[in-house]
């Protein structure tokens, strides 16, 4: 259980490691409460401006222990934090989750903080007191206890250690080795005896992570009760093997918040163990993980879940006869079905798997979360007679799942999916901007499950989502020196959902005049067109003429691609040792043609480019020319994927690099003497 929760920035790693310059960091000299003016010696990291903290030790263990009749895990933690500065006293304020089923709960134990400030050579002390520890309710299966390390100013250095005791054998603790301050020693321990059978899910993409295996037998004394809780007891005890790992982790960077990354829970170097089957000498393997096929049986047997999918949910009766009425194609009835939910349930959330409330009353309140609003979809297809079932995924924020392991805490949202002939249409009425069969970008996060009878995976990555966007500008002189000019555009199909959201919002009169503002002088919209802006089926098609005015020196500077210019690059660092992830590929084309205003000549035109991303992977196109009194001009920014690897960053910096300086480029236009 790590303090904190953490809660951390989704943030990428630093551009370069850095060498440690003062003392070495082991574990054996790492021991509570001894703290010497040495420790206060500044490390490199702190010459990196953005380490507000840096993290001394981290060190975890956990462990099983008998008690009486069963096994408990013990985890214990010590974590010695320095705080650079103020934006570093997050670091002061802890949080230790704890979970609770029924009458059994995790505890926390031998908790002790202190924080340590050197005072003319010394080092003082300031401890916290057990009263100023706290305890919040987050829901039926969590408490958090909380607290905040006192005494604390630029400089100190705090310490805290606690411990968890725990009934649940299969809640072994994950161990995160990187935050987002620099650590120079993190340092997990696990001791299993061989009766638990644990998958290691290990993500160590930097290779930052050394562990060193131990062999060992231990025996574990334990007492039953032959006839309940009145009965006699029997003592007895048992040996096994015992394996012992030390994942250890030293000098590692912070995470840095980089553009086009879904989740730091897919890159951070980490460890995390699922129960897979139990072993008890001389009684046979008990399976605990499972297989797909029992995911979906106990997901849609959950009364969280599926469970009321199955019923006959009558009250549903009416309004779906009165739906599907004179409609005889499946696809139709799913469709007018979808419209339907979309257009009048509200969503609270979008990132719970489980029901909030039961799907009846979902129907009547008209609220919930997208599982509630896509259950009561897929209950109405069943309804209809439709073939209709839960998708669940997770969305990108959440990080990915694990296609081998079908582990429930990786998901964190739910679809529907409904097949007609030999056609499958996935369905989010909880967003309602989405037409029938689209997908939020959210949610192309690599794999799903479709939860039917034979658990199919399904794949929805980014890299299958082709987002197009095509602008066309006709430009000419107006009165006063003036630009007249008339903009038609087609936007991607998710900027489409935008817009329509924006003009719900708002209205169109305020939207466009916030448009106005991103054109670089004064300009004025005028004559807006808009077609398909309630059809969630199409993009947008928008159309509008502006003006803008003349320089007062007589000059006119013009960007040729005016509010479409990409005026920033998004990848600034140096280096980035993670994977970039764009929500999908895309492909936006430009055209400008002009006609030189009279009394105007060109006095600079930009130079025509051409750039190539990995020969065939993408394209930059930057054409432009002059013909007498006009000017063509056409621009294309291309890629043809979303994904790339860290070892395409620089190129792929470069790239954007050339998009950025060509679209600032101006063409620049003087009026004749």
């Amino acid at each position: 259980m790590r303090s904190r929760s953490i809660v951390i920035p989704l943030q990428l790693a630093a551009a370069c490691l850095f060498s440690l310059t003062t003392f070495s960091q082991t574990r054996d000299k790492i021991k509570f409460g001894k703290i010497s003016a040495e420790d206060f010696t500044p490390t490199s990291f702190e010459k990196d401006t953005s380490a507000h903290a840096v993290i001394l030790a981290d060190i975890g263990s956990s462990e099983f222990q008998p008690d009486r009749d069963h096994f408990e895990l013990s985890y214990k933690r010590l974590k010695r934090v320095k705080i650079v500065d103020k934006n570093g006293y997050d670091e002061a304020t802890v949080t230790v989750p704890l979970f609770v089923s029924g009458q059994s709960e995790e505890k926390l134990l031998n908790l002790k903080a202190v924080a340590y400030n050197l005072e003319n050579g010394q080092v003082v002390e300031t401890k916290l007191e057990s009263k100023s520890v706290f305890t919040d309710k987050l829901d039926k299966n969590f408490i958090m206890k909380k607290f905040t390390v006192p005494g604390v100013k630029e400089g100190t250095i705090i310490e805290y250690t606690y411990s968890v005791t725990s009934p649940f054998f299969f809640n072994l603790q994950p161990w995160t080795f990187q935050d987002e301050y620099p650590c120079l020693l993190s340092e997990y321990t696990v001791t299993i005896p061989e009766i638990f059978d644990f998958v290691f899910l290990k993500q160590d993409i930097n290779s930052m992570l050394t562990v060193k295996t131990t062999l060992d037998r231990a025996t574990y004394n334990m007492t039953f009760e032959t006839n309940g809780p009145t009965g006699a007891s029997q003592h007895g005890s048992f040996s096994a093997n015992t394996v012992r790992n030390v994942w250890t982790a030293k000098d590692i960077p912070a995470l840095r918040e980089e553009s086009f990354t879904t989740s730091l829970r897919n890159h951070v170097t980490r460890i995390e163990f699922q129960l897979s089957a139990i072993k008890y000498p001389g009684s046979p393997v008990k399976p605990v993980m499972g297989t797909w096929e029992k995911f979906s049986e106990e997901l849609n047997k959950d009364e969280d879940f599926g469970a009321d999918l199955s019923k006959n949910n009558g009250y549903l009766g009416d309004i779906v006869d009165q739906l599907t009425e004179g409609l005889k194609d499946d696809t139709a009835k799913a469709r007018r079905i979808y419209n339907y939910v979309r257009n009048n349930f509200t969503c609270t959330d979008h990132s719970g798997l489980y029901l909030s409330k039961p799907i009846k009353t979902v129907f009547s309140s008209r609220n919930g979360n997208e599982t509630d609003i896509n259950l009561l979809l897929i209950a109405m297809l069943r309804r209809a007679k439709l073939n209709a079932d839960p998708v669940v995924l997770s969305t990108r924020s959440h990080g990915v799942t694990h296609e081998l392991y079908p582990l429930r805490s990786r998901f964190n949202y739910t679809m529907a999916a409904i097949t007609v002939d030999t056609l499958t249409y996935f369905l989010d009425a909880s967003r309602p901007y989405l037409g029938f069969g689209r997908v939020d970008m959210s949610c192309y996060n690599g794999h799903a499950r479709l939860l039917s009878k034979d658990v199919p995976p399904l794949y929805f990555n980014p890299d299958d989502l082709l987002e197009q966007k095509n602008t066309f500008v006709m430009l000419m002189g107006g009165e006063g020196g003036s630009l007249k000019g008339s903009m038609q555009q087609y936007p991607t199909y998710f900027e489409s959902c935008m817009i329509r959201s924006s003009i719900k919002d708002k209205g169109k009169d305020v939207y466009f005049k916030g448009k106005e503002k991103d054109f670089a002088t004064e300009t004025t919209i005028s004559g807006v067109e808009l077609e398909n802006l309630d059809d969630n089926e199409q993009v947008l098609k928008m159309k509008y003429d502006f003006e803008m005015k003349a320089d007062d020196a007589g000059m006119l500077y013009i960007n040729p691609l005016f509010t479409e210019a990409t005026r920033k690059n998004p990848f600034r660092s140096q280096e980035r040792r993670y994977p970039v992830e764009m929500p999908c590929v895309m492909d936006e084309t430009y055209t400008l043609n002009m006609t030189i205003p009279d009394g105007y000549v060109v006095e600079e035109l930009p130079k025509s480019a051409m750039v190539k991303f990995n020969e065939n992977e993408g394209i930059f196109q930057y054409l432009i020319q002059q013909n007498e009194n006009s000017i063509q001009f056409r621009s294309r920014v291309k890629l043809s994927r979303a994904v790339f690897a860290p070892d395409e960053y620089n190129s792929l910096r470069d790239f954007f690099d050339m998009i950025v300086k060509k679209q600032s480029e101006q063409i620049v236009l003087k009026r004749k003497s």
